[in-house]
């Protein structure tokens, strides 16, 4: 068997005249890869001369780019892509492209070739946010951006945002990334401190977000305290925790979709502190199963 693979994969008909992979045209190797995901493609480029040219063709790249690639290029100064072929233009965009003075970052997802995007606290609205008594920030490599706004104790928690781009046709899924309790590492070793951590039981916490075209989410969930996985959501005390706010539909690029979203608890009955924000994540709703915590509706 392995002596059948190996002739089949040499560029020359083998002794006995049978075809090899060799022979297949290069065009018809590039419709081929059209059908398949950008690592296969670089897998099977390794088998021969004729799979490594339609591998790099622009026509079959052209195919994994979204529609409106060029405008995730708009960000960038033209020197950096001008005269790269699509397979590269593909491999620079699955790195993440930051804008907004690097407070926002968008991607291609290496697999789909579809728009996923993060937006740092630092491009959010936090009130009381100037205020060291209330919120303070800290370095840390366990963000995209390397700071996370920290809540160390407010009445009233509010933090929202927004974004405008021209997202693909598709579904999206907006999630608020968290954190209960304040982290550090002494001597390489990880360590939470929840000495402020309070509040967060006594009331759930609402996700919010708005579309441009009349899109609205709502969910709410309570924050929990727990030393061990919770069997309903999954929820282990000091690690990060994604909340799900909900979906929303992008039907055109063409207008930009403009999202604005919230993350609040404004029940000034008691105050609430010890919680790190970190940011809010936009995929395409099935890109990778979520696990949905508390209750959530969309409307």
């Amino acid at each position: 068997m392995g002596a059948s693979l190996s002739s089949l994969t040499e560029n020359e008909s083998t002794a006995n005249g049978r075809p090899g992979l060799g022979d297949i045209p290069e065009n018809c190797v590039a419709c081929v890869f059209m059908y398949l995901t950008p690592p296969e493609i670089c897998n099977l480029a390794r088998i021969n001369h004729a799979f490594r040219g339609a591998a790099s063709s622009d026509a079959v790249w052209d195919s994994k780019l979204p529609s409106n690639y060029r405008h995730l290029l708009d960000v960038l100064p033209h020197r950096i892509y001008d005269g790269l072929s699509k397979k590269d233009i593909f491999a620079f965009l699955s790195r993440p492209v930051p804008f907004d003075d690097g407070n926002k970052e968008v991607w291609l997802d290496r697999i789909s070739g579809r728009i996923c995007m993060s937006i740092s606290t630092k491009a959010m609205l936090i009130t009381s946010g100037e205020d060291r008594r209330h919120w303070n920030w800290f370095p840390t490599e366990e963000s995209r951006f390397h700071v996370v706004a920290y809540c160390q104790q407010v009445w009233w928690f509010e933090v929202s945002g927004s974004v405008k781009f021209p997202f693909p046709p598709d579904i999206y899924t907006l999630t608020f990334r968290v954190h209960l309790g304040k982290f550090y590492k002494r001597l390489g070793r990880r360590f939470c401190n929840f000495e402020h951590t309070h509040g967060w039981d006594l009331g759930p916490v609402r996700y919010e977000l708005f579309t441009s075209d009349g899109k609205h989410a709502v969910s709410e969930y309570s924050i929990h305290d727990s030393d061990q996985d919770d069997a309903s959501a999954n929820i282990k005390r000091g690690n990060w925790i994604e909340y799900k706010v909900g979906e929303f539909i992008v039907s055109r690029s063409d207008p930009a979709t403009e999202v604005r979203f919230s993350m609040k608890q404004i029940d000034c009955t008691h105050s609430k502190g010890g919680l790190c924000v970190d940011s809010v994540l936009i995929t395409p709703s099935d890109l990778k199963a979520r696990r949905r915590k508390g209750v959530s509706k969309y409307q």
